[in-house]
């Protein structure tokens, strides 16, 4: 499955649509302007709220957390050692599953792993135009809102990171 994300327009208080490679509208991002926190939400075509993206208020590294109906799902945050290349590391509720997220994230090219194996890849190479980056989620069986809400994270975290 192979998502399309359009770069230019991200950015806290701003919404943009996810399509699919057909160019059918799939997913909403709405950013959620004058909050304490950097609030995002991933809504399907009809606007049901699929997962809720929230920054963590209290951490000591910079942390995302993503909530489907109100319970946790899964806490993005930067890897403590990481000095080649950007790593994330997506702690899921259960515990016990943790996904691997590295790449050049600023450049929208990265891979989303678990234990080895490849879950979906995001790059901008994929693609000809230039303000828009691809979600090819690899495994049929794999959650695209929670990929995708992954996507979201890291950028929005590697971004912020930058900023400072």
């Amino acid at each position: 499955m192979r998502f399309l994300v359009r770069d230019r327009i991200l950015g806290i208080g701003d919404d943009y649509w996810i399509e699919d490679e057909r160019g059918r509208k799939v997913f909403l991002v709405d950013g959620k302007a004058m909050r304490l926190r950097d609030t995002f939400e991933l809504k399907d075509v009809e606007g049901r709220v699929l997962v809720d993206i929230h920054k963590k208020m209290l951490a000591l590294r910079d942390t995302m957390v993503i909530e489907r109906g109100g319970e946790p799902l899964a806490t993005v945050r930067r890897k403590r050692l990481s000095l080649l290349r950007n790593h994330y590391r997506v702690s899921l509720a259960d515990g016990s599953t943790e996904l691997d997220v590295s790449g050049r994230i600023l450049d929208r090219e990265f891979a989303v792993e678990y234990d080895g194996e490849l879950l979906a890849v995001i790059s901008r190479r994929l693609l000809t135009l230039h303000d828009t980056y691809g979600v090819d989620v690899v495994r049929d069986d794999a959650d695209p809102a929670l990929l995708i809400a992954v996507a979201v994270c890291v950028i929005h975290l590697a971004e912020k990171e930058r900023e400072e």
